[in-house]
């Protein structure tokens, strides 16, 4: 992680709290990447985190923790905020804890973790199809499937013919999918859970955006053990398994396009390209054509 050493950055902080009208007895640097900065702040007995955000693209979720309040989803407190910046309960000194590792693995917390998705798809549903919102398939076009197969080296690989053959289709039906608030990011570094173990939220919502229910089924699902992820899919309930179909299609080509945007491709896509490798992708595609193109 490369931290800026300048003092710009701890200069644009305290300009922001300036503008918050937050008085400050001393900040330090938690984090510092991406042209996001994150501080701790004392104010008296107080104590917040502060986020900066330095590009524009990523000062969404400043709205996004506004939109979620406005709609009962439970989140980190929210004190104060500028075009730029926003300030939140500390949680080293809050009700919660940060999530670790061993949560994943835990049925209880796992069941937790699915209130909250319920949460915010049931109270979300209205507000993304009534907002113009990012969304995942956005990024589902041809030219990026192009760039895809040519920078992971499987142009040859007969998958991409078939899914340019019948793209269009493909991807109007994945867009037909039914639209709600969805996360898109979880894993226990953006995990809080209640110190009383009443309660689980997740936080960090750089990525909220509208998309179909099934790809944050998935996204959780992918990061718990086999236990915590049978006891979230019984704790959420019922949702359309058709969307399963699709998934299986969009999923590894929307991983691949993100992996393929990093200097360093990431291990988390490895599946992802191996499914473009071993068939699988094939397969699936095929099954999504048989089944609903």
């Amino acid at each position: 992680m490369l931290i800026r050493e300048d003092s710009t950055v701890q200069c644009f902080a305290e300009s922001e709290l300036h503008q918050m009208k937050i008085h400050c007895d001393s900040i330090s640097l938690i984090n510092d990447k991406d042209g996001v900065s994150v501080w701790r702040v004392i104010s008296g007995d107080d104590s917040y985190v502060m986020k900066c955000f330095d590009k524009p693209e990523y000062r969404r979720e400043i709205a996004n923790y506004q939109t979620l309040i406005s709609l009962s989803v439970p989140t980190l407190k929210m004190f104060a905020y500028t075009d730029c910046s926003i300030l939140l309960e500390d949680i080293e000194q809050s009700i919660f804890r940060l999530g670790n590792a061993d949560d994943l693995n835990n049925p209880s917390i796992a069941e937790l973790i699915a209130k909250w998705y319920i949460l915010l798809h049931e109270n979300g549903r209205d507000y993304a199809n009534s907002h113009l919102l990012y969304d995942e398939c956005d990024a589902l076009t041809v030219m990026n499937m192009v760039e895809v197969k040519e920078k992971t080296g499987t142009s040859d690989i007969n998958v991409w013919q078939v899914l340019e053959d019948n793209f269009d289709a493909i991807k109007s039906t994945a867009m037909r999918l039914p639209r709600t608030l969805t996360y898109n990011d979880f894993f226990y570094t953006n995990l809080a859970v209640s110190r009383d173990g009443s309660s689980a939220i997740v936080f960090d919502y750089n990525l909220l955006g509208k998309g179909y229910v099934y790809s944050d089924i998935r996204n959780v699902c992918s990061s718990l053990g086999d236990e915590s992820a049978a006891a979230f899919l019984s704790a959420y309930g019922g949702y359309d398994k058709t969307e399963i179909i699709i998934d299986d299609v969009v999923s590894p080509l929307l991983s691949l396009h993100v992996a393929c945007q990093l200097e360093v491709f990431p291990d988390w896509a490895s599946d992802s390209l191996e499914m473009v490798r071993d068939g699988r992708l094939k397969v699936a595609v095929e099954k999504l054509l048989d089944d609903y193109i």
